[in-house]
């Protein structure tokens, strides 16, 4: 006689595969075009962190505003802040930057949250 699973069996099994193939499928974010990296290593990386979930809001203060989370990754260098994934730039802040910016530390707080704040700000005090 064959085995045959039970309801709660099968939906283990298929939650189990679903998890295996979400993570295996997951795409990296911290590569870098070769200028790049060498124009962030010439100012000097502070911070970095890939493959972190972010927060990102569209059409702040209109009525249809909202938000999604997105996986990319974050290098802060003494001069700017930079949010990416891969190659493609999702956010730069620099002393050029002329929009409006808040550093805020919500959701699941990355290790030393107070430094990575601290080390964010400054970059923004230079603007």
């Amino acid at each position: 006689m064959l085995w045959k699973p039970t309801n709660q069996v099968t939906r283990i099994l298929l939650l189990a595969c679903a998890a295996v193939t979400t993570t295996a499928c997951q795409e990296p974010t911290g590569a870098h075009a070769p200028a790049q990296q060498q124009r962030l290593e010439s100012e000097g990386i502070v911070r970095r962190a890939d493959d972190l979930i972010f927060r990102y809001t569209h059409d702040a203060g209109r009525r249809d505003a909202g938000w999604e989370d997105r996986k990319a990754s974050i290098i802060v260098t003494k001069q700017s802040v930079i949010i990416h994934k891969n190659e493609k730039l999702g956010l730069e802040i620099n002393p050029r930057t002329r929009r409006f910016v808040q550093v805020r530390r919500d959701g699941v707080p990355p290790e030393d949250a107070a430094g990575w704040a601290s080390d964010i700000r400054s970059v923004l005090a230079g603007r």
